[in-house]
């Protein structure tokens, strides 16, 4: 039985199970599923962070207040900016990321939950190991980057010892020419001088 190739897809989605991270179903095979892997990279074995730090709400004591900067009479007349103070520990956030009120107190729990959790947990918070994966990833990048360029000049200076060596070549060639052209004038000249002697 055949079916039109816009509703394969489907089909197989409905037959058989999501295959995992990183791979596809092929279609060449409807009967059982053949997962093929596509992605060089391996999700399913990247390291974990820790879970996002929540807050209670009784921990924190919140306020709105006027906002202030870029924004207008919008910003700076409406008390649409917040600050949370953590009771416990005496960490004081604002934000006045956007006009609202609500999102600006979410951007703000969870930046309050960040600085928290690092002050409790240290280098193993879920911010400290961000900024460890994040170093490690761009030192990656800059050891490429220096390797890439490092091949590029040493390919670079090749290329010009080995134009240099055909220059004092070619040079040596020539001046080998004229010597013996010089060396045929010489003689040239001292049978000119015999004979007319």
């Amino acid at each position: 039985m055949a079916f039109p190739s816009s509703i394969l897809p489907q089909l197989l989605r409905r037959t058989f199970p999501r295959p995992p991270t990183g791979c596809r179903i092929a279609l060449f095979r409807p009967q059982q599923p053949h997962y093929r892997l596509f992605s060089a990279s391996f999700p399913l074995f990247k390291k974990q962070l820790p879970p996002r730090p929540k807050i209670d709400e009784k921990d924190v004591e919140v306020s709105y207040i006027k906002g202030s900067g870029p924004g207008g009479q919008k910003i700076n007349k409406t008390n649409s900016a917040v600050q949370l103070k953590h009771k416990p520990t005496g960490i004081v956030v604002k934000s006045q990321a956007t006009r609202s009120r609500s999102q600006n107190k979410k951007i703000a729990m969870e930046l309050l939950a960040e600085k928290v959790d690092e002050l409790e947990k240290g280098d193993q918070s879920r911010a400290a190991i961000k900024r460890e994966i994040e170093r490690k990833r761009k030192a990656s990048r800059a050891k490429k980057a220096r390797r890439k360029y490092r091949a590029l000049e040493e390919k670079k200076k090749k290329a010009l010892e080995e134009e240099q060596q055909q220059e004092y070549e070619e040079e040596a060639e020539t001046q080998g020419e004229v010597e013996e052209v010089e060396g045929d004038n010489r003689q040239e000249g001292s049978r000119e001088l015999k004979a007319s002697n």
